[in-house]
C-alpha cells in the first residue's frame, strides 16, 4: 500500500551546500522531517552540480519520511551565467545588460528541456529567449 502524502515542497538551494538553517530549517522543520537527513541526501545528490542553484521537491509522507526529486536550474541562472552578469536588468527593455549567442541558448535548452513544458528544441528555445529578453540579455 502506498504511504499517505502530508505536503509537497519545493525549494531552491545551492547545489552541495545545504545547512539545516533557514530557509530549509524554516520550511522543513514544521512537518517533522530528519533535517540533517534531508541535508545531507541533498548535498551527497548535488555534490556534482557545483555552482548552480538547484530546485528540489521534496514529498513528505504522513510517517515523517520523505523523497525528493531534483530539478534542472532556473533559467535565468543558466543565462546570468552565459551572460557574465550579476543579474538582470531592472528595466529590461531599456537597458541591456548582456548578451548571448543562439548557441548559448541551444545549450541551455538541451540542459532544461525535461523541465520545460514544450514538445520540441525549438520551441523550447523561445522560452528560454523570452527568458532572456525579460532579463534584459539580447540575443545574438
Amino acid at each position: 500500500m502506498a504511504k499517505k502524502i502530508k505536503t509537497i515542497v519545493t525549494l531552491q538551494m545551492p547545489a552541495g551546500k545545504a545547512t539545516p538553517a533557514p530557509p530549509v530549517g524554516t520550511v522543513l522543520g514544521p512537518h517533522g522531517i530528519n533535517l540533517g537527513d534531508f541535508v545531507n541526501k541533498y548535498n551527497q545528490a548535488t555534490k556534482a552540480m557545483e555552482g548552480d542553484i538547484v530546485p528540489v521537491q521534496i514529498t513528505i509522507y504522513e510517517d515523517r519520511t520523505f523523497e525528493f526529486k531534483l530539478k534542472t536550474p532556473p533559467a535565468s541562472d543558466l543565462l546570468r551565467k552565459a551572460a557574465g552578469i550579476e543579474k538582470g536588468s531592472g528595466i529590461p527593455n531599456k537597458n541591456k545588460v548582456g548578451k548571448v549567442t543562439k548557441e548559448d541558448i541551444r545549450k541551455i535548452t538541451e540542459r532544461k528541456m525535461i523541465d520545460l513544458n514544450a514538445e520540441s528544441p525549438e520551441a523550447g528555445a523561445k522560452i528560454i529567449e523570452g527568458t532572456a529578453r525579460s532579463m534584459g540579455i539580447e540575443v545574438k
